[in-house]
């Protein structure tokens, strides 16, 4: 596992980054160090409380008057079962305040604001081993957050983890809206709504209604070198960590000291506005790419939804996807719709028919099919103005793709390929270890920080969940990790609600390739009796309400020619200045406009249920005396996803930041609207 190497030693450097402010700040006195300790948020809006009890760490945390963390557990267990968790005096308490604005490279917000109050606490063991322990607290007018350093201390042996202690007593019961962590299909599972005290064990993000009348939810920030975190009850409304584990059952292994992830409690008085909190980024590292002129969101098709309605093959054979020719027909798609980028999945040595079953496949990242010439295809679209995008497929054998990414990004960057889509489909890496393991962590940040060498921008299928790298590394453009569009073509199917979810709970951790913008909801063209349970109005919506850089427009691109509708795809930019959500409930709806950043003009997504209503919204986001033309695409009357779904109805409306609109959402549709600036 040589390639954890740079990235324990990266962790190494950035502790001591992290450390050495503390050094020139404030240090209390001996008798406040054994206080309770407070930190507030800097409007006040959430309070974090640490405390020793019985020489245990606890913290506990509230928003106003409203208890939302009861006092908590705190600590570790090493191997052999040693506990550090007790017997515990503090050494020293440091306080700081930080309020800046920072610049995403590209992001759904260009402008983000980081302000906060922080705590930080050294502890140390009265007697035995007398290990020290460092924990930080940070209190965002959105949420709080805290994070464990265990330091240099002398320690010549390897450190294991065996588990972490954190729990997260809360104080009220709620609906929680939850996917479960140990499960095959990683990421890739519908979510159920249940009572906290009736969880499973759960992946993060995970997203509360509480009883309280709070939204929370529970997440982790830089996930570096560790395990990521999954939630389970103990009992009641106690949710304990529990870091996802090696094949031989170490949670975490390591070297002289670690830092773990940012234990992350995002708070809001309403569900939508959870969507709007920019915490998750704050607690990232910046940016340490220097030169980010390569890095650029597009939009593109493919031939990608071919294969999955059963058009196409991903291997070779007499309907291959990835020939030549067809790529070449597609390049003429692209330019005629005036979309610049194209993915081309299979053209790679090492598909068969079983490339989807846990098996070492052995792809071959440099070596074309007989049917396809990378060389030639790549040329052609050149010439034509249409960038491919890269792709390969690993089957989760990471030992044989590693020992080809260099030769295999090496091609890409002499054939002019800048963006590489990398999937890992596979219950298990190495079919032995969880994706979402450490050694799952470690290999992503290892893959992405290697296509950063190569100036390539990446987004990863079947990946880690995203706990805000993109800022640190913003040639993360994108991944997977939710149950996207293509169960439509072959399985039973997402269910109307599925999109009126995720913004509330997978888009918390950060850009989906959702793959949206499916036109023909119906599949005429693929497996009988499956289809995409929408209107198509909901699938223009979706482009603006799901957030990614870089956007597939995934429908057959001969279902796009001649289509008005399309107009709205072509225009909507994958780029923004700002972005508010007018309305929400979590399944049921929702409402998000987005400011372009390269002009004055607004994009509005809304989309349903299966329930159909009628939204009014004030537009008082647009400038003031300014006047737009509103171009709206909506669900024409008597549209539903059960009948006349790929009816658009096309209008346009002049309108002012004074205005309302209704908007009129058939059963799971949705409405679009452009407002350009006149």
């Amino acid at each position: 596992m040589a390639f954890l190497e740079p990235l324990q030693n990266e962790r190494k450097m950035n502790r001591k980054i992290t450390l050495i402010p503390a050094l020139l700040l404030s240090v209390l006195s001996f008798g406040q160090q054994n206080k309770i300790q407070e930190l507030s948020s800097p409007e006040g809006k959430n309070k974090i409380v640490f405390q020793l009890e019985n020489e245990r760490p606890k913290y506990s945390v509230s928003h106003g008057a409203t208890e939302v963390i009861t006092p908590s557990e705190m600590g570790f267990v090493f191997k052999n079962n040693d506990s550090l968790n007790k017997n515990f005096k503090v050494t020293n308490v440091v306080r700081n305040t930080v309020d800046n604005t920072w610049e995403q490279v590209w992001g759904e917000k260009q402008k983000i604001r980081n302000n906060y109050n922080e705590l930080v606490v050294d502890l140390q063991e009265k007697k035995g081993k007398k290990r020290k322990l460092q924990i930080q607290f940070r209190a965002y007018d959105d949420g709080v957050a805290f994070r464990y350093v265990f330091p240099k201390q002398g320690i010549k042996d390897s450190i294991f983890i065996m588990d972490e202690l954190t729990t997260f007593d809360l104080k009220h019961d709620g609906k929680a809206w939850w996917i479960p962590a140990y499960h095959e299909q990683r990421y890739e599972n519908l979510y159920e709504a249940s009572p906290v005290s009736t969880l499973d064990t759960v992946h993060t993000p995970l997203t509360i209604e509480s009883d309280s009348g709070l939204a929370l939810s529970f997440h982790e920030a830089n996930l570096t070198d560790f395990a990521s975190t999954t939630l389970y009850p103990v009992s009641g409304t106690k949710l304990k960590t529990d870091l996802v584990p090696w094949s031989d059952g170490v949670k975490v292994r390591t070297v002289d000291s670690f830092t773990t992830p940012w234990r992350t409690i995002q708070i809001a008085e309403e569900p939508k506005d959870l969507i709007t909190s920019y915490l998750i980024l704050n607690l990232n590292e910046p940016n340490k790419i220097e030169d980010t002129s390569w890095i650029e969101p597009y939009k593109y098709i493919g031939i990608w939804w071919g294969m999955h309605i059963g058009k196409y093959t991903f291997w070779e054979g007499p309907n291959h996807g990835a020939s030549t020719k067809n790529a070449k027909e597609h390049i003429d798609y692209a330019k005629q719709l005036g979309i610049d980028n194209l993915l081309i999945e299979g053209w790679n040595k090492g598909w068969t028919p079983e490339w989807y079953q846990n098996h070492m496949h052995m792809f071959d990242f440099t070596t074309s099919t007989d049917d396809f010439d990378l060389e030639e295809v790549t040329e052609y679209g050149a010439k034509n103005g249409v960038r491919i995008v890269g792709y390969h497929e690993t089957g989760s054998n990471i030992d044989n793709y590693l020992k080809q990414v260099d030769s295999a990004f090496a091609l890409y960057n002499k054939v002019g390929v800048r963006s590489v889509k990398i999937g890992h489909v596979g219950s298990m890496l190495n079919m032995k270890e969880w994706h979402h393991g450490q050694f799952g962590v470690n290999y992503f940040r290892y893959i992405l920080k290697k296509a950063a060498d190569y100036k390539l921008t990446v987004y990863f299928h079947e990946p880690i969940k995203d706990t805000g790298e993109r800022r640190t590394y913003p040639n993360m453009m994108a991944r997977e990790g939710g149950r996207g569009i293509e169960y439509n073509a072959w399985s039973e199917g997402n269910p109307p609600g599925h999109t009126a979810i995720l913004p509330f709970t997978r888009f918390l951790a950060g850009p989906m390739d959702f793959t949206a913008g499916i036109l023909d909801v119906e599949n005429k063209q693929g497996y009988p009796g499956r289809r995409v349970h929408s209107t198509s109005s909901k699938q223009l919506a979706l482009l603006v309400v799901v957030y990614s850089p870089v956007q597939m427009l995934a429908d057959l691109p001969e279902n796009y020619v001649g289509k008005p509708e399309f107009k709205f795809l072509k225009d909507v930019p994958v780029n923004w200045q700002d972005t508010q959500v007018l309305n929400g409930s979590i399944g049921e709806f929702v409402t998000i406009v987005r400011k372009d950043i390269d002009s004055d003009d607004w994009y509005l997504g809304s989309l349903t249920n299966e329930e159909a209503r009628d939204l009014e919204i004030e537009l008082d986001f647009l400038d003031a005396g300014a006047t737009y033309e509103a171009q709206i695409y909506a669900d024409a009357e008597g549209t539903g996803y059960k009948t006349n779904s790929t009816e658009v109805e096309i209008s346009t409306k002049e309108v002012t930041s004074e205005d309302k609109l209704t908007l009129k959402l058939g059963e799971s549709g949705g409405t679009a609207i452009r407002f350009k600036k006149l």
